[in-house]
C-alpha cells in the first residue's frame, strides 16, 4: 500500500533558521530528540540552547524562559491564576495528566494556538 502524501523528513541542523523550526523537527520525531517524550527534558533542552547563543554572542529567543511570552500566555490557558514556580512544562504535563492527553501532543497543541495568536497580533513599531 502507498499512499501520495509526502511525509515530512527532519532538516539538518544547518537548514534551520531558528529554535522554533527546531521544535518543528522535533514534532516529526520527539522520541529521537526528547529522552521519553518527557516536556521537562524538551524544556532542559530548549533552556540549553539559550545558554548556548548567549555564550556564543548569538540572538535567541525569551519565548520559553520564566515570564518569557510562551509562560504569559500559557498561565490563563491552562487556568492557573498565577506564574507557577514549577515552570510551564510542569504545569503542561500536570494539565496533560489530568485530561488524558500526551503531554507532547499538548505542548505542541498549545505551540500551535502560541504561535498563530502572536502572529495574528499587531506587531509593536517599537520592535
Amino acid at each position: 500500500m502507498t499512499s501520495s502524501a509526502k511525509i515530512p523528513k527532519p532538516r539538518s541542523l544547518s537548514e534551520l533558521k531558528d529554535l522554533h523550526d527546531y521544535l518543528d523537527d522535533v514534532r516529526l520525531r520527539p522520541g529521537m530528540y526528547v529522552r521519553g517524550q518527557s516536556i521537562t527534558h524538551l524544556a532542559s533542552i530548549l533552556y540549553g540552547y539559550r545558554v548556548a547563543c548567549e555564550i556564543h554572542g548569538l540572538p535567541s529567543t525569551a519565548d520559553f524562559e520564566p515570564g518569557g511570552p510562551f509562560n504569559e500566555w500559557l498561565w490563563p490557558r491552562l487556568r492557573l491564576g498565577y506564574e507557577s514556580s514549577l515552570g510551564w512544562a510542569t504545569e503542561i504535563e500536570r494539565s496533560a495528566e489530568a485530561a488524558g492527553i500526551a503531554p507532547l501532543d499538548m505542548f505542541f497543541s498549545l505551540l500551535d494556538q502560541f504561535r498563530a495568536e502572536r502572529d495574528d497580533a499587531p506587531q509593536d513599531a517599537a520592535r
